[in-house]
C-alpha cells in the first residue's frame, strides 16, 4: 500500500523501536507492511502470508503481533497520526468540518460494546471529525453501543478537539456540520468553547426558543456529505467493518493505522512527498 521508502521516512521514526534490538529498518519496515496487510485485508494474526514479508528472516506472525500490540499500548500509532497532521495541514481543508458517529458491530465483545436496537446486534460506537474533503482528522474513544451519539458528548468532543490542538490545528472560527441528533445545549456550549462556528442542524423536538436563537445554513450543511465518503473510505479496511479486538487501544490504534495511509495516499496524490 506504500513503498518502503515512504515507510521508512514518514512511519518509522514516530513508532518506539528497542534500544538493544538486532532488527534493522528493513526488518521493521516488513513488519510495519504486515500489519497494514493485516489492517487492509482483515486476516487473523495466524494468517498471515509471512514469506511474502520475510522470505529470508525466520518471522512468525506472534512476532508481528507484538509488534503491534507494543505499538498500540505506548501510543505509537496516535503520535505518527498527530506527526502527519502537523506536517502536512497545509493538504488539509478546514473551510468547514463534519462530526458523525459510526456504529461497528462487535463479535468478541469486551470493552465499550452493548445492545443497539435499531440494528438489533451488539456494536460500538464512535464519533469521527472530517475534513471538508472527507479526510477524517479525528476519532473519539469507542462508546458503548446502546448509548447515542450525544452520550458523554462532552468529553467525547474534548478528546476531539484536544487531538488536532496536539496537531497544531487551530480550531477558532472553523464552521462544524452535524446532523440533528448531535442537537444539543451541551455540544454547542462545548463548541462556542473552542469557538468553533456550530451548524448542527434543529431537532424538531427542540424548543421555540431553542429555535430563534440557532444559527443555521442550509448551504453550508450539505457540505456534510463528505464523512459518508470518508467512512465508505474507512470501510475499504476490512479490519475496521467488523469489532473483533476486545480492547479499546487496539481498536483505536486500528483507526490511527487507517487515518495515516489515507493522508499518507492523498499526500502522494497532491505530489507533496
Amino acid at each position: 500500500m506504500l513503498s518502503k521508502d515512504i515507510i521508512k521516512e514518514q512511519i518509522l521514526p514516530h513508532l518506539s523501536q528497542g534500544k538493544r534490538g538486532t532488527r534493522c529498518k528493513a526488518d521493521y519496515i516488513q513488519i510495519v507492511k504486515a500489519i497494514f496487510y493485516k489492517l487492509k485485508t482483515g486476516s487473523q494474526w495466524r494468517e498471515l502470508p509471512m514469506y511474502e514479508f520475510f522470505r529470508e528472516s525466520p518471522y512468525s506472525w506472534q512476532s508481528i503481533y507484538y509488534h503491534f500490540n507494543k505499538w498500540a499500548k505506548d501510543g505509537s500509532w496516535q503520535h505518527l497520526w498527530i506527526a502527519l497532521l502537523k506536517k502536512y495541514r497545509s493538504c488539509l481543508d478546514l473551510s468547514s468540518m463534519q462530526l458523525d458517529g459510526s456504529h461497528t458491530l462487535a463479535k468478541n465483545g469486551g470493552a465499550c460494546v452493548g445492545y443497539q436496537k435499531r440494528k438489533k446486534a451488539v456494536t460500538t460506537n464512535m464519533l469521527f471529525l472530517a475534513d471538508n474533503q472527507g479526510l477524517m482528522l479525528a476519532c473519539s474513544e469507542p462508546i458503548s453501543g446502546e448509548h447515542n451519539d450525544l452520550y458523554q458528548i462532552s468529553e467525547c468532543f474534548k478528546s476531539l478537539c484536544l487531538l488536532l490542538e496536539q496537531a497544531g490545528i487551530s480550531l477558532e472560527g472553523i464552521f462544524m456540520n452535524a446532523d440533528a441528533g448531535f442537537d444539543s445545549k451541551e455540544l454547542r456550549k462545548q463548541c462556542a468553547q473552542q469557538k468553533i462556528e456550530a451548524n448542527i442542524a434543529i431537532n424538531k423536538r427542540s424548543s421555540k426558543e431553542t429555535l430563534a436563537d440557532c444559527y443555521f445554513d442550509q448551504q453550508l450543511y450539505k457540505k456534510r456529505g463528505v464523512i459518508e465518503q470518508a467512512n465508505a473510505w474507512l470501510d475499504s479496511f476490512k479490519t475496521l467493518l467488523i469489532r473483533f479486538e476486545v480492547l479499546t487501544q487496539t481498536w483505536l490504534a486500528f483507526h490511527m493505522m487507517a487515518f495515516s495511509l489515507l493522508f499518507l495516499r492523498r499526500i502522494i496524490k497532491l505530489n507533496k512527498l
